[in-house]
């Protein structure tokens, strides 16, 4: 039920959910990011210990996500302030949903702007203005994209009403409804594309990339970068997840649905791998340019291709894709908290957030014309948006929900809601009390720049912190919810 007294909006499926879910994981950075990575520290090995931190980290932060939002039914901050108000312990604890919704939107607020790059590209691809013979030149063309503010501010404007208009039809009709044709097209864009790629003499060689089972190629570096994408790839902390989950009908299995979820964010990162690299690699590039692998590499790689311009239309609707179901997930936490808690009509909420947003969005697209030289302690609006997002409020709001779930709440709330048996359960509470916070402390570090001190190549003693905190936490643990039940 919402504040109102109306009983809460649920998704028409337990796909819908698993779709909008997947929809929010797979972003920009996925499609080229995490194939990357896979291909340079390990292959293979990269994956297995990617999908062990998803299991030890990130699956344990997304149950307990989406169980806050399914039992408080509501947005981020009214569905923590109601489960913890069930297990008697203090409202300020809400403070984590409004963390979490708060960091959504700001993410949102400088990813429009990259969003839109993704919609520019598919324009002057459709109408040849991606014409260029070297790197040089497709760099100077999209510094030319960067440098004009009309343009830009045109392209992220339009992002944030595609935005609006599907969030302000509602749940089913809006969100649910577009991303049922949105990821599955997207899919098939990708397998489209991977045929493509298995003709065009460079598959074998980005298959070898990314599948290769090298050990020696992962380094400690290596393990900490699959730890910190095994976190933030699945949008944990920035109130996406646990709006979704508050629209979860209570008979489907969280915990099923979170590894599928996981299970689908990792396929689709590694077809995208298997998508772009062979293009990359027919045409004698660097898999390793990151951004500009999508802005500047590829665009060229296409022009050489047969059917060129046709695949490249086709990768950019694909990009685009996943750019537009990621915003959609971002801004859904406080749409939800504008309707059940302001009382706004669904409509309404959409656009006085879609005006607040692109206001300043619009601050974050002049970082990268007129506004580049408006810095503060050396850093443009838009680098504050990412540096505040990603380094302080995405572990901060990550490390607040494991702690709530494992420590703070009544216990039976978590095994109720989860429905695990016995020994599942036990093995998420571990996690969650322990594993989890761990892994989340190591990606504060590393995102800190403090990893190379204190945490990369000592192994041995995270495990010895580990034993420790679990020996004090069950120590404790009693004595402490004793003490906060005045017994």
């Amino acid at each position: 039920m919402t504040t109102s007294g109306q009983p809460r909006t649920q998704w028409l499926g337990r796909w819908g959910f698993m779709l909008a879910a997947t929809g929010s994981a797979v972003g920009l950075g996925n499609i080229w990011k995490f194939p990357y990575m896979t291909g340079e520290y390990g292959g293979g090995a990269f994956v297995l210990v990617y999908l062990l931190c998803i299991l030890a980290v990130g699956v344990p932060v997304m149950m307990a996500e989406i169980a806050f939002g399914r039992r408080g039914r509501g947005s981020p901050i009214d569905a923590v302030r109601r489960v913890v108000n069930e297990s008697g312990r203090s409202s300020a604890w809400s403070l984590f949903g409004w963390m979490s919704m708060l960091c959504g939107f700001m993410i949102l607020s400088f990813y429009v702007v990259v969003a839109g790059w993704s919609f520019s590209y598919l324009w002057k691809m459709l109408t040849g203005g991606l014409s260029g013979g070297t790197v040089e030149e497709l760099a100077a063309v999209f510094g030319a994209n960067n440098a004009n503010p009309w343009n830009l501010g045109f392209w992220s404007t339009l992002v944030t009403l595609a935005t609006m208009v599907i969030v302000g039809k509602g749940v089913q009709e809006g969100i649910e409804k577009n991303v049922r044709w949105m990821m599955p097209g997207l899919v098939i864009m990708l397998l489209v594309l991977i045929v493509f790629g298995a003709f065009s003499g460079g598959f074998s060689d980005a298959f070898a990339f990314l599948f290769s089972f090298n050990t020696g190629s992962l380094s400690s570096e290596g393990m900490l970068a699959a730890l910190g994408h095994a976190f933030f790839t699945l949008s944990l902390a920035a109130g996406a997840i646990m709006t979704y989950g508050s629209y979860l009908p209570k008979d489907t299995s969280i915990a099923r649905t979170t590894l599928g979820v996981a299970l689908a964010d990792t396929v689709v990162a590694l077809m995208a791998g298997l998508a772009i690299f062979p293009v990359i690699f027919a045409n004698g590039m660097d898999p390793g340019e990151g951004p500009g692998l999508i802005f500047m590499s590829l665009p060229i790689a296409f022009q050489a291709m047969p059917l060129g311009t046709l695949f490249g239309i086709l990768f950019f609707i694909m990009l685009s894709m996943a750019a537009l179901t990621s915003s959609i997930s971002m801004v859904e936490a406080t749409i939800s908290w504008l309707c059940d808690s302001k009382g706004f009509s669904r409509r309404s909420a959409a656009w006085s957030t879609g005006i607040v947003l692109w206001l300043i969005s619009t601050a974050a697209m002049l970082s990268f014309n007129v506004g580049a030289d408006w810095t503060l302690a050396g850093k443009t609006f838009f680098d504050w948006l990412d540096y505040l997002t990603s380094r302080w409020l995405m572990p901060l709001g990550g490390l607040g929900t494991v702690v709530m779930a494992g420590f703070v709440l009544n216990i039976n709330i978590m095994r109720d809601e989860l429905g695990l048996n016995p020994r599942l359960y036990a093995l998420w509470l571990l996690m969650a009390r322990y594993v989890s916070p761990l892994g989340i402390l190591v990606i504060f570090a590393n995102v800190l720049g403090l990893y190379s001190v204190t945490f990369s190549a000592h192994w041995p003693w995270l495990l010895a912190i580990l034993v420790a905190m679990v020996a004090l936490g069950e120590t404790l643990t009693p004595r402490l919810r004793h003490a906060l039940k005045g017994t």
